[in-house]
């Protein structure tokens, strides 16, 4: 039996802020970064909170790739709060240490009842208001740690690309190249259906409609709103879907080398298409058809998929290669086994369109260094 799950509710577009002030609350606890507190982005959200006169707490702590120390210490400070609505504003990042307060608080106090969690994100990239998977990192280890369970999934996704106006464009870049490799890889998961292609071949048009424009010119609210919308659709794919080994190796080079996620899957995408075109090529070839590459037979496509991301690539400033990542090579070669034994196991490998080997993903970071 083929399922597909949709439990968030999703209000995007003018005044979809505003629904703060229609969530059952008595208090909220609120998640985010000290960016979003000192660019003046955490009132617009708190000040909804206070025409209701909810009482409501801020924990402003959230970095990037968020670590197990973070998660800890606001999963502590939630519990003390009592609050019934957690508000997770920001990035992946804000997203995901407040899904991974609400799974630690409820495996720390069971008896407690579910919080309701409402995301509203500041980039376009992870999906992750959307998802039930949460990534925070274990930096004693160097290693990042997927969590993946239904109750990470937010009750509530807010989209109002006015948060999105001031992301700089390499971030932009960064995020919009996640939600590409997100589309793809949903795309050709084992565990792709009919509902999941509809969103990811949507979410693919926008992003080469509208990623080069958002990141050219970031006043463009059109291309900021799309590239929204794009990647709320692209995490609803994937949280169906499951993803693929760009993910699996850009989690095991991430946590190595803390380069920033989406950074790493534009990187990685290209070479893991090359290593997936056996049994991916027919649905490579659709997607060359759908963005309007030549695709007379299934090396046609997947060659003009692979040339058309790595010209994104170039235009955004994105490097080809892990080198140019300003890693040393030493440094890699010494992390390789390490990276390649941990992507292997990573949950995305498992819905990678074809089973991979150790040494297979060993090849493929070589070849991407």
């Amino acid at each position: 039996m083929t399922q597909f799950h949709g439990k968030t509710k999703i209000c995007y577009g003018k005044y979809a802020l505003e629904t703060l002030e229609e969530l059952p609350s008595t208090s909220v606890f609120v998640v985010t970064d000290p960016f979003m507190v000192t660019s003046g982005f955490a009132e617009q959200v708190t000040s909804h909170l206070e025409r209701r006169e909810l009482p409501h707490l801020i924990f402003a702590e959230v970095e990037p790739d968020p670590s197990l120390e973070t998660v800890m210490r606001g999963t502590l400070d939630f519990i003390r709060s009592k609050a019934d609505l957690i508000v997770a504003l920001g990035g992946g990042s804000a997203i995901d240490t407040a899904k991974a307060i609400t799974f630690f608080a409820h495996k720390a106090a069971p008896d407690l009842p579910r919080p309701l969690l409402a995301a509203i994100p500041t980039t376009s990239g992870t999906g992750s208001e959307v998802t039930a998977i949460s990534v925070i990192t274990d930096k004693k280890q160097g290693m990042k740690i997927p969590l993946n369970d239904e109750l990470l999934i937010p009750d509530v996704a807010i989209l109002d690309a006015r948060f999105t106006r001031t992301v700089p464009p390499q971030v932009t870049a960064a995020t919009g190249m996640d939600v590409l490799t997100h589309a793809v890889e949903a795309y050709t998961s084992r565990e792709n259906n009919a509902f999941t292609d509809i969103l990811a071949v949507q979410a693919i048009r926008y992003v080469f409609s509208f990623l080069l424009k958002a990141y050219q010119q970031m006043e463009d609210m059109e291309a900021r709103e799309m590239m929204l919308l794009g990647s709320c659709m692209a995490g609803m794919a994937f949280n169906n879907s499951g993803l693929g080994l760009t993910h699996s190796m850009a989690h095991a080079l991430g946590g190595q080398f803390h380069i920033p996620h989406g950074l790493a899957n534009a990187v990685l995408l290209p070479y893991a298409i090359r290593f997936n075109c056996f049994d991916a090529g027919v649905r490579y070839r659709e997607l060359a058809r759908i963005i309007g590459l030549p695709h007379s037979n299934v090396e046609e496509g997947t060659a003009g998929l692979i040339e058309a991301i790595r010209g994104m690539n170039e235009a955004m400033r994105i490097p080809a290669r892990i080198r140019d990542l300003n890693i040393e090579e030493a440094a890699f070669r010494a992390a390789l086994d390490s990276m390649a034994a941990h992507a292997l196991d990573d949950m995305c490998t498992q819905s990678n369109p074809r089973r991979p080997s150790l040494m297979d993903i060993r090849t493929l970071l070589e070849q991407a260094w």
